[in-house]
């Protein structure tokens, strides 16, 4: 048996602001929208993963505060961790945690999407 990602599916209580927020942010590319006024979801395509940001109910609860259990956060790579993080700041993007090197090959970093969402920031140097 062979598995393959095929997308990660967010909820938000605002997907079309949500959504611009990836754009806008980290250059995803908005493929379908699904559904009239409210929009039930919308379909962006990012680094090659393809995430639904569905509209949620105004009754859903929030996130729990993370570490928790199950899907935690989203994980996107850079070339240049610093570079990201000073346009994400810039961008006013909140950080959770700034630079930390894991290991001398993998630095990190966390910052928040809409809905509390956690991104981790990643650099990974080749071996």
């Amino acid at each position: 048996m062979r598995y393959a990602c095929d997308h990660v599916h967010l909820r938000s209580r605002d997907a079309v602001r949500a959504a611009a927020f990836y754009v806008e942010t980290f250059g995803a590319r908005e493929t379908k929208r699904v559904g009239g006024d409210p929009v039930q979801r919308v379909v962006l395509e990012l680094g090659g993963l393809t995430v639904f940001i569905e509209q949620a109910p105004a009754e859903t609860a929030p996130a729990g505060p993370t570490p928790c259990l199950g899907l935690e956060h989203i994980g996107l790579r850079v070339d240049d961790i610093e570079a990201a993080m000073a346009d994400l700041t810039a961008r006013g993007v909140p950080v959770r945690t700034g630079i930390t090197e894991r290991s001398p090959d993998l630095r990190i970093a966390f910052v928040e999407g809409p809905d509390g969402a956690l991104i981790e920031i990643l650099e990974r140097k080749s071996a």
